[in-house]
């Protein structure tokens, strides 16, 4: 490790990774050994929604600090959460002997999961604001290699012990496992940033870090960028375990693959994107990484074409994995300086989970594009479908460029923007929305349409008139998503103007 800055950094990420075995793995199987109903196992996906929605709390963590000044604020919020872990793993251990309470037990893994999202708000934001830039590809790779390693052992390893001994001492165990990173938390160097002040109100805090990005040059690419960068590499494995049984791999073999194969090479790819991006710069390291990951998917393809062939599926899914952390590894670098170290907790909380969100929508567009499309013609899709993603990226980091500009802030219109004015803007922010959405849907339904009945041809006359016409529920569906997605577009196109108007500045 460079630093005790880098290694308290990657030491916590540990202290991340055990709530989330805990809720994603180990709890749902401790309720299906012990007979609970499948549906009602089902609801505790629910637990999992604090992580999709920390950015919604976070600004209360950016202005304010709880009475514990010696460690700052992000270490603050980190210790408070990390006790409230401690006691509430140990009040799962107690109420493991009794499976039949189910609504404590939900109550329960809601009560941790927001606590550990409230974690890792503090322990991200605290990584924005200690960490040196020659320190944060070192720290990407060894924070995501204890986080895995955190999530193996509490959602697999803890499995194993509980047939050896029981569910209540391993609940306690894991328990008990936070206890050192209390003692990191402890001796934690402190941030500069709580040097500065607090920020000076709570509409300051929810406010202004949205403002304050949008006055970026270019800070509708960054943000296209965060939702694209992935895109094509979580398209492609969503499903790669389907995919793989469908080939005619066998279970020892798809587990080889993703378990080990796939876990180590994610891992080392992941360090040595982040080193990498500290040596050659993030801008080349972004393309490099970028374009590898893409191109990656060609192996998919390959192994679609030839079938069962182990050695093919097993160097594919090696260099994918490997090619996949590496772009992790880099992306993980440009979150940490995109993020505005005043405001680090609600931007980064908010980066996240735009960069989550292709991956949590990945499983259920995959599967209608496969129907659609078929195995070979959907993989040879993924590698289009990351083209957009590197053309955002020219527009802030030009190929060639070593490192990208990203604090260059937008030149301010001299005029105050009009309510006519605001109005246009979003009426055609909506426009180019809703005709990306509406062409993403009618290709689809195209293809889909094209691979069930190739003699009819391809047309996108009778799809665009389903979704402007629907009459079915899944019509209906597709109508409102393209809807929300349209909004989504207009309020970010009319926010930008405000941003970069006159009126803002004062």
């Amino acid at each position: 490790m460079r630093s005790w800055r880098t290694a308290a950094v990657s030491l916590l990420s540990f202290s991340s990774g055990l709530p989330l075995g805990l809720i994603w793995i180990a709890i749902p199987t401790w309720l299906a050994r012990e007979g609970v109903d499948i549906k009602i196992i089902g609801l505790f996906t629910l637990a999992q929604a604090p992580w999709s929605f920390k950015f919604l709390w976070s600004p209360l963590m950016d202005r304010y600090a709880l009475p514990l000044p010696r460690l700052g604020r992000k270490l603050g919020w980190t210790l408070a959460a990390q006790i409230t872990l401690v006691l509430l793993t140990f009040v799962l251990s107690d109420v493991a002997t009794r499976p039949d309470a189910i609504w404590i037990i939900g109550t329960l893994a809601l009560a941790i999961a927001f606590a550990s999202a409230t974690q890792d708000i503090a322990i991200d934001a605290y990584a924005v604001e200690i960490l040196q830039p020659s320190e944060q590809g070192i720290a990407v790779g060894a924070r995501t290699a204890l986080y895995r390693a955190a999530f193996f052992v509490a959602g697999g390893l803890t499995i194993t012990l509980a047939g050896l001994w029981s569910w209540p001492f391993v609940f306690g165990l894991i328990a008990l496992l936070y206890l050192p990173m209390l003692v990191v938390t402890l001796f934690a160097p402190r941030s500069d940033i709580d040097r500065l002040g607090s920020v000076p109100s709570l509409r300051a805090a929810v406010w202004e870090p949205f403002v304050g990005f949008l006055r970026k040059a270019r800070a509708l690419e960054l943000l296209a960028f965060v939702v694209l960068y992935k895109l094509a590499d979580n398209l492609a494995g969503a499903l790669v375990r389907p995919f793989l049984v469908q080939v005619g791999f066998d279970d020892f073999d798809v587990g080889v693959a993703t378990a080990t194969i796939g876990l180590v090479t994610t891992l080392a790819g992941t360090f040595l994107g982040g080193m990498l991006t500290t040596a050659i710069g993030l801008g080349h390291a972004l393309w490099a990484f970028g374009l590898l990951q893409i191109l990656s998917n060609l192996g998919y393809v390959l192994i679609a074409a030839v079938g069962d062939n182990r050695p093919l599926m097993y160097a594919a899914m090696g260099f994918e994995s490997l090619t996949s952390g590496m772009g992790t590894g880099a992306f993980g670098v440009l979150l940490l300086r995109m993020t505005m170290k005043q405001f680090s907790a609600t931007q980064y909380a908010l980066f996240s989970s735009l960069f989550a969100l292709p991956r949590i929508l990945a499983g259920p567009v995959t599967g209608v594009m496969v129907d659609a499309l078929g195995w070979f013609d959907f993989f040879l899709f993924t590698i289009v479908v990351g083209v957009p993603g590197m053309l955002m990226l020219q527009r802030f980091s030009p190929l060639g460029v070593r490192e990208p500009a990203l604090d260059v802030i937008a030149d301010i219109a001299q005029r105050r923007l009009t309510p006519a004015a605001l109005l246009l803007r979003a009426l055609g922010g909506w426009t180019v929305g809703f005709a990306l959405a509406a062409s993403a849907v009618v290709l689809l339904e195209a293809f889909k349409h094209q691979h069930l009945a190739p003699q009819d041809g391809f047309g996108i006359i009778a799809p665009l008139r389903e979704l402007l016409t629907p009459q079915t529920v899944s019509d209906w569906v597709a109508l409102l998503g393209v809807g929300l997605f349209s909004i989504i577009i207009a309020l970010a196109t009319a926010a930008t103007a405000v941003a970069r108007s006159k009126q803002t500045q004062s």
